[in-house]
């Protein structure tokens, strides 16, 4: 019997089983009406994604009086349909469109029956103990894995810090969930965004042709249920400060920011600015990320070629040149061993990230998605001894060029060169700070620590 099977039949005999028309029902509840159109955006809407006929992907809006007959056309027993937990004005799922979060929820592959038995057993467990986990509203089995739906109580407004949080939230939490050996039989975490597409209850799992099916587990959760589980207090959403609108008038905006000012304003043009990757010539930085293809685990293929299209956007390579890059790096990738096999439905899905929106993708984020280490320049672009002759001079100058290491706690200059050095370079060697600073080997070995 299979994992599928063994996770389908034990949850069957403990909780009720869901139909994916009344599963999303109950999730997206307030939907518009088809022809409503509210301009004050009171009704979001949900945005799915489908296949159709042609093997297209194609978004749809969960319409409130459409939906049952919309859900047997495009989603029952289709082989690929997607749908996160948040609702969105307009007509696309884009993150700055998102105006509200109904469901949180968590991808958890490689779990067969022992695992099922461990989270299950976790859920029991209070917040306080470790890697306790709170019980999902409801718990949907994908296919070689778990998808947990935690439903709020009130959908929660998506005010621009709220997102920041609740993404901070959700990486907390996918750590804490996310327990090798205990309940995954994967070994690498998988962080995912708060607008993660999931494939939707009813539909079949084209890689593994099973149906994805849901089971009501739990109550409705709020903010402060799933607070209670951070490990991180600074990682919780502080539900009492939404936002905090800019007080700043038009007129002073223009005069203390005026090429904001000239763009948006003036120009109407309300998207985020491109990067200015300095020191980068054509595709540098794009080429670089490519470098690290060989390196790509299992649970971050896709995340690698999503990214892939993310530096893509940074570096204005042609669309025509990342689809021609990405099938290569596709087939190297796609040998990573995992549970789940690769597909080109994940390569085409990655490249809907070739969007101008992603310009500015931190890379705390890329680091997280990819597990790849990618080092910060401190220097701003300076050669390391240039570096240390502008941090001597700002030295020099703070002080009047007095003798300034009597100044504090008196420790000796020579001593504060080395361990400035080893700060801005945390991974040098002694000859690279011999180099850089003209400082004896003697010297730097007796300071060295």
């Amino acid at each position: 019997m299979s994992d599928y099977e063994i996770v389908c039949q034990f949850l069957s005999s403990q909780y009720e089983q869901v139909n994916g028309c009344d599963f999303y029902r109950d999730i997206f509840p307030n939907n518009e009406n088809e022809g409503e159109l509210n301009t004050d955006f009171s009704k979001p809407n949900a945005i799915y994604l489908y296949q159709d006929e042609n093997k297209k992907m194609k978004r749809r809006v969960m319409l409130n009086d459409t939906w049952e007959e919309d859900y047997m056309n495009y989603i029952e027993c289709n082989s690929m349909t997607l749908c996160g937990g948040l609702s969105y004005r307009g007509r696309t799922n884009k993150l700055e469109n998102a105006q509200r979060m109904h469901a949180l929820i968590f991808d958890l592959d490689g779990v067969g029956e022992k695992e099922l038995d461990n989270i299950m057993y976790l859920t029991t467990m209070p917040p306080s103990q470790i890697r306790s986990i709170p019980m999902p509203t409801y718990i949907v089995a994908s296919g070689t894995g778990l998808h947990l739906y935690y439903v709020f109580k009130e959908p929660i407004d998506l005010y621009p810090n709220v997102k920041v949080q609740l993404k901070s939230l959700k990486y907390d939490l996918t750590f804490r969930f996310w327990n090798p050996t205990v309940t995954s039989k994967e070994k690498q975490i998988q962080y995912q965004s708060i607008n993660q597409g999931f494939r939707m209850v009813g539909s079949i799992n084209g890689k593994h042709d099973t149906e994805v099916v849901a089971f009501r587990t739990g109550e409705r959760v709020t903010l402060a249920d799933l607070n209670a589980y951070c490990d991180k207090k600074e990682n919780q959403v502080d539900i009492n400060k939404p936002f905090r609108p800019s007080k700043i008038t038009k007129e002073q905006a223009k005069e203390q920011y005026p090429e904001w000012y000239q763009r948006v304003v003036v120009e109407g043009d309300k998207r985020l600015k491109k990067w200015d990757i300095k020191g980068k010539q054509g595709y540098a930085l794009y080429e670089w990320w490519r470098t690290h293809v060989s390196q790509i685990k299992g649970g971050h293929r896709y995340f690698y070629l999503m990214c892939m299209s993310i530096y893509a956007s940074k570096c204005d390579v042609p669309l025509k040149k990342l689809k021609k890059d990405m099938a290569e790096d596709f087939l190297i990738v796609s040998k990573s061993k995992h549970s789940n096999p690769l597909t080109e439905d994940d390569m085409k899905s990655a490249l809907e990230m070739y969007s101008r929106e992603y310009y500015n993708f931190k890379i705390d984020d890329i680091e997280k998605l990819t597990d790849i280490r990618i080092e910060r320049n401190k220097r701003n672009y300076r050669k390391q001894k240039d570096h240390v002759k502008m941090m001597n001079f700002v030295r020099d100058e703070i002080n009047q060029n007095t003798t300034w290491n009597k100044i504090g706690n008196g420790r000796k200059p020579k001593k504060d060169i080395v361990e400035e050095w080893k700060k801005n370079n945390p991974d040098g060697k002694k000859i690279e700070c011999h180099r850089d600073t003209g400082l004896s080997r003697v010297t730097i070995d007796k300071w060295w620590g």
